[in-house]
């Protein structure tokens, strides 16, 4: 029986692994719409598995227990095989977690094979329960149970709380539909009308029906609720991507997805080009991660470079990435879209991305193309970019500042920048824009304003040494520096953010 706990004990860290680094830190599961289906069989899982390791550890399941402790076995098995289809439904799972997935399996089949003969045993002698105590590994087992129970319960809770969302959203999609089509019915002729996704989210259409659009990077944070957005407003959405299998099931309407631009011909029509596409910026700067960041820019805006050249109908716009990192880093200083950025050089890896990434866009106004690079801030939403990747230490009661907390923060709503790149598209606005909130604040503020609408303290501030260990350079230019950036440009145009300050912005985030 010892050896079958201490493999168990295996089994419990394993599984404590691969929660904390895949589903929090990495996947930021409990924070994910589409994951809500895979929170709850978490859940019941765990109560299943908090069952079994407190009962190995202080007790046997005598006569007819021991059938039903079987049958719990065998419950926990199912929910994970259906476990294992929801996530290959749902995400894509990174190489770590399918290796951490494939030990847990071969594991808890020699646990299975070791308990074959001892619930035999068990189930020879009369029903009952006969106290067991295996010393340090009977605790270790009852703290495994515990923080199971724990874990299991929060993501129940968080899984059903993420499905009452969908439904309350549903509900308001359906009225906001029903309305729709009473304008359609009073108004048959009626055009330009915005769909009932963008009435939602407060977007205004374009103001040419049924345009070819070209995007890039339409499969991530920001790129995917645009592209439904245009899809909904009637426009052929074509998306550029890798994983064009998994792609396919993200949205819904006419959606054309290519794995290279060389599919699309010289006599083809695009009118707008959106290119959102780039490896993450958050994650640690090593030297590796440093070339693929830059190099998936820089290369993918060449290629719609030479596709705008060929193109023999040119597009109307070209908009493309940048971020407000094309600036420097400055505690005190106030940045425009006509401001020098600073030549610092703590700053100077995300400017030279930038600048580099900038006039490579740029190139394409040589072909009579409006073009446009939005320099964005960062991004709020729930189920990604870096607010996603604040929200466990926060969820669980140990969020703060940032060092000193001085240092500024410019953001933006994931609706604000989707409204804003429609009205780039909308508008005669050439060069760079500032894609931010028009108050930005300092991270203390935005570290206190996060804590209030997760209903958690944000007290518990996060030493720059400890930072700059965690992130390496990463964290010591965006998390521990920053510059106040202001949308100038954007506000000069005429467009009006739905979220101009941060607390009413997070409120919606995490009440809607």
């Amino acid at each position: 029986m010892e050896i079958l706990l201490v493999i168990f004990a295996i089994q419990g860290f394993l599984g404590a692994f691969d929660t904390l680094y895949h589903h929090e830190l990495t996947e930021r599961l409990p924070w994910r719409a589409s994951a809500a289906k895979e929170l709850k069989l978490h859940g019941i899982r765990n109560f299943f598995y908090s069952i079994i390791f407190l009962s190995l550890a202080w007790c046997a399941w005598n006569g007819f227990f021991a059938w039903v402790f079987a049958f719990i076995l065998i419950a926990e098995v199912v929910i994970t095989l259906m476990d294992f289809v929801e996530e290959d439904r749902s995400r894509q799972l990174p190489a770590s977690e399918r290796i951490t997935h494939t030990i847990l399996a071969l594991n808890y089949g020699a646990i299975l094979a070791l308990l074959v003969p001892i619930l035999w045993q068990w189930s020879q002698v009369p029903t009952g329960f006969t106290p067991m105590n295996f010393g340090l590994l009977s605790w270790l087992m009852t703290f495994y149970a515990a923080c199971v129970l724990v874990w299991g319960c929060r993501d129940l809770l968080r899984g059903l709380w993420w499905s009452r969302k969908a439904r309350s959203q549903n509900a308001e999609l359906g009225k906001v539909e029903s309305a729709a089509l009473a304008l359609e019915a009073a108004e048959p002729t009626a055009k330009d009308k915005p769909s009932r996704h963008s009435k939602l989210l407060n977007i205004s259409a374009l103001k040419k029906p049924n345009q070819q659009i070209l995007v890039t990077g339409g499969t991530g944070f920001i790129g995917k609720p645009l592209c439904q957005a245009l899809i909904d407003q009637g426009h052929s959405v074509t998306i550029l991507t890798r994983r064009m299998k998994n792609a396919a099931g993200l949205f819904h309407g006419r959606v054309t997805f290519l794995d290279s631009l060389d599919l699309i011909q010289s006599h083809d029509t695009v009118d707008v080009v959106i290119n959102l596409a780039g490896e993450p910026i958050s994650q640690r700067w090593s030297v590796k991660a440093k070339v693929d960041m830059l190099e998936s820019r820089i290369n993918v805006t060449l290629a719609l470079v030479a596709l705008i050249e060929r193109l023999v109908k040119k597009p109307a716009v070209f908009i493309s990435g940048s971020a407000i990192g094309v600036y420097g880093t400055d505690p005190e200083r106030s940045f425009t879209e006509d401001t020098l950025g600073s030549h610092d050089d703590l700053g100077a890896y995300p400017r030279k991305l930038c600048e580099e990434w900038e006039a490579v866009a740029m190139r394409a106004e040589q072909y009579a193309v409006r073009t446009c690079v939005l320099r964005t801030g960062v991004v709020l939403g729930m189920d990604g970019g870096a607010l996603a990747q604040m929200l466990f230490p926060f969820d669980i009661g140990l969020g703060g500042p940032m060092g000193s907390g001085n240092q500024w923060f410019s953001w933006i709503h994931r609706d604000d920048i989707i409204r804003l790149v429609i009205h780039l598209i909308n508008n005669d606005i050439h060069g760079a824009v500032n894609a931010t909130a028009p108050e930005p604040v300092t991270n203390k503020v935005f570290s206190k304003a996060l804590g209030k609408a997760m209903k958690r303290p944000a007290i518990i501030p996060l030493p720059a040494f400890q930072v700059k260990l965690l992130f390496g350079q990463m964290g010591a230019t965006l998390l521990l520096a920053g510059q106040k950036v202001m949308p100038e440009k954007a506000l000069a145009s005429g467009f009006v953010f739905k979220f101009p300050t941060l607390e009413p912005a997070l409120q919606h985030i995490f009440t809607k």
